[in-house]
């Protein structure tokens, strides 16, 4: 290879390795992923959830989201949206009693009726996509944006709204069944 191609060649790579660098310092991440142990998010709220964990019916994951305070905000979700608990017509919705942070069957087959309203994949999974539509629901009341700040937000849902808050370090808050404020969190239970 002659010593033209060799500088042609490095300097190629030099170019891609910035343009690289470059983008990643300027992409600032909008939330947390399910390691980080909270739903989480920073800066504009618009996108926060839509790159957290995967919350589910299957047990034995590590660690169980299928018990969680994750799982509670979600189930506050399919009770403001209104989310029916089984396919037949005229069931039950999800009531705010249902709100126990266990991925039950209701928790399940509510969030196939809410996935199948929001015309996206039916998996029974709140993965990016589902708990990604979900926070297109999310209207900011106050607070600011910036970085340890505290964001208020409220979720619009189809039938009921409810506050939240991102507080200083990130971490969305919510309100229990029982409207005690709860941090949505991964590895532990405290909402049910």
């Amino acid at each position: 290879m002659s010593l033209r191609t060799t500088r042609k060649r490095l300097g190629a790579a030099v170019v891609a390795a910035l343009a690289v660098g470059a983008m990643a310092v300027s992409a600032s991440p909008a939330s947390a992923k399910m390691s980080d142990g909270y739903v989480r998010g920073y800066d504009e709220f618009a996108g926060d959830w839509g790159d957290e964990g995967e919350l589910g019916r299957e047990l034995g994951q590590t660690p169980d989201v299928s018990v969680s305070n994750a799982v509670c905000l979600w189930q506050r979700i399919l009770w403001a949206e209104g989310a029916r608990k089984t396919h037949q017509p005229g069931s039950p919705k999800f009531s705010k009693s249902d709100i126990d942070g266990v991925f039950g069957w209701d928790t399940y087959y509510a969030t196939a009726n809410l996935q199948r309203q929001w015309d996206i994949g039916v998996d029974t999974w709140v993965g990016n996509e589902t708990f990604g539509r979900a926070d297109n629901q999310l209207v900011k009341t106050g607070g600011s944006i910036d970085r340890g700040e505290t964001l208020y937000l409220k979720y619009n849902g189809k039938e009921h709204d409810f506050n939240l808050r991102r507080n200083t370090q990130g971490i969305y808050l919510f309100p229990d069944a029982n409207d005690d404020w709860r941090q949505a969190g991964y590895n532990y239970l405290s909402c049910g």
